[in-house]
């Protein structure tokens, strides 16, 4: 090939950057563009993440240097499936790369569970990260909450139910979000795990910061807080369990105040049941369990019920099927073969990837997807030699097709208009930057000349 390499990655979240870097810094060389349905770049990061984590500016920084090289090209505001079909992508590029993570919440069959104020936690994730397509108002009016879940999504949106509004100010968090959360009747946040606290899937980080929050007490409730021979083992062999532990025990000796405005409440060997009511959730009932030796747990026949206006579950995240290509609705990912697409022949899909959650499900930290695009960007440039050319390579094509289609795409360039509003926004509040929420907004300043 005597031109560059030609590439499309959907999505331009930490999956797509990566796999974006590690392309650019191969022999090969290549150019790529970035698609994202957003109008803005960064995907989980921007619209993913609890805006109080510190360490987000750091990984915002590094994704900001990737997407600054000159090979990438940001195009926002490009719908996959609507826009743009597969069929456009592979005419106008080599190689196609799926990126789009997991956006969905997986479903919890239980009674009651479609009550009125019973939440997915993605639901609530994207109201308070202002993602433009989520409620823009969210009412928070019940005085007890149960969250569902024992990974970093549950103790984020336990935290932020129970952090009070103003502690938040020191974030990017818009100002619809900031009148809801300061609105809010919120005295006791309930978080239940299903099995134990060594088998808790939360990072050490995470939890302490439970912890550091105003006029918040953290309790951490004894019942539960058992410790089999599988955990026991866990803890000898695993720093990061025993840290958990360690930490979730130093709070359970702790005499509980309730002298704090809010409480947020951590239960093990809890089981979901039922989410009680009639015209909405007015309680949750929870079955205990008992570790088995293990590490798994089983049922005692013994019930708990607590008062509870609003449920959350946070038990994991499903991608969303993508136009023209396969999807294992089971599983929740795209079927491949080490990041290479698979037919419903099981044959390779040439020119075809993906990498990220929608890869290989909604596991790990932000961190593990650079090894699962080093994987997919190896498999894609060992394909190179039996790989279909393009068509229409050309830089310029793809943005004639977007314009003849009436496409309002971003770039690279609107971002920095964009970024710096937002940052006006903030200054002129006494704030680091406040969000824009709104999409015709976003569009709107990011494409002003």
């Amino acid at each position: 090939m005597t031109r560059p390499l030609r590439v499309a990655i959907v999505g331009s979240g930490p999956a797509g950057v990566y796999a974006a870097d590690i392309l650019t810094k191969s022999e090969t060389p290549v150019e790529i563009d970035l698609l994202d349905r957003m109008p803005a770049p960064y995907g989980l990061i921007r619209y993913g993440v609890a805006p109080d984590h510190p360490r987000i500016k750091g990984i915002v920084s590094a994704l900001h240097r990737v997407l600054e090289k000159p090979e990438i090209r940001f195009l926002g505001h490009v719908d996959y499936g609507v826009d743009v079909k597969l069929d456009d992508l592979r005419h106008h590029y080599d190689a196609v790369i799926f990126a789009t993570g997991a956006d969905q919440d997986r479903p919890l069959d239980i009674p009651g569970i479609d009550l009125p104020h019973s939440f997915g936690a993605a639901d609530f994730v994207y109201w308070y990260d202002g993602y433009p397509e989520a409620p823009r108002e969210w009412t928070l009016d019940g005085e007890q909450v149960a969250v569902i879940g024992a990974g970093n999504v549950a103790l984020d949106v336990a935290r932020v139910l129970a952090k009070q509004a103003d502690d938040l100010l020191s974030t990017e968090i818009p100002e619809n979000v900031h009148r809801g959360l300061k609105d809010s009747r919120v005295t006791d946040v309930h978080l239940f795990a299903r099995r134990g606290p060594a088998q808790a899937k939360f990072t050490p980080l995470e939890l302490r910061e439970l912890d550091h929050q105003d006029d918040v007490e953290v309790i951490v409730h004894p019942e539960g807080f058992e410790l089999d021979e599988a955990s026991e083992e866990a803890i000898r062999t695993n720093n990061q369990v025993k840290t958990i532990v360690k930490t979730l025990q130093d709070w359970a000796l702790r005499d509980p105040k309730n002298d704090t405005a809010r409480r947020l409440h951590l239960h093990f060997l809890r089981a979901p049941v039922e989410v009680q009511g009639t015209d909405r959730v007015e309680g949750f009932k929870v079955e205990v369990m008992e570790l088995t030796g293990d590490g798994n747990v089983r049922g005692t026949g013994e019930y708990e019920t607590y008062p509870a206006q609003q449920v959350y579950r946070a038990v994991g995240y499903l991608s969303s099927p993508l136009a023209d290509i396969p999807f294992d609705h089971a599983a929740g990912v795209v079927p491949n073969d080490g990041g290479r697409v698979l037919d419903l022949d099981g044959e390779h899909m040439p020119g075809v990837y993906t990498t990220g959650w929608i890869k290989r499900g909604p596991v790990g930290l932000i961190g593990h997807t650079k090894g699962d695009a080093l994987e997919t960007i190896n498999n894609l440039l060992a394909d190179l030699e039996s790989m279909p050319q393009a068509e229409e390579p050309s830089a310029e094509s793809i943005l004639r097709l977007l314009e003849e289609r009436g496409v309002e795409y971003t770039t690279w360039e609107g971002w920095g208009r964009l970024d710096a509003h937002e940052k006006a926004l903030g200054e002129a509040q006494g704030r680091e930057r406040v969000k824009v929420v709104p999409r015709d907004e976003m569009v709107r300043i990011s494409r002003a000349e």
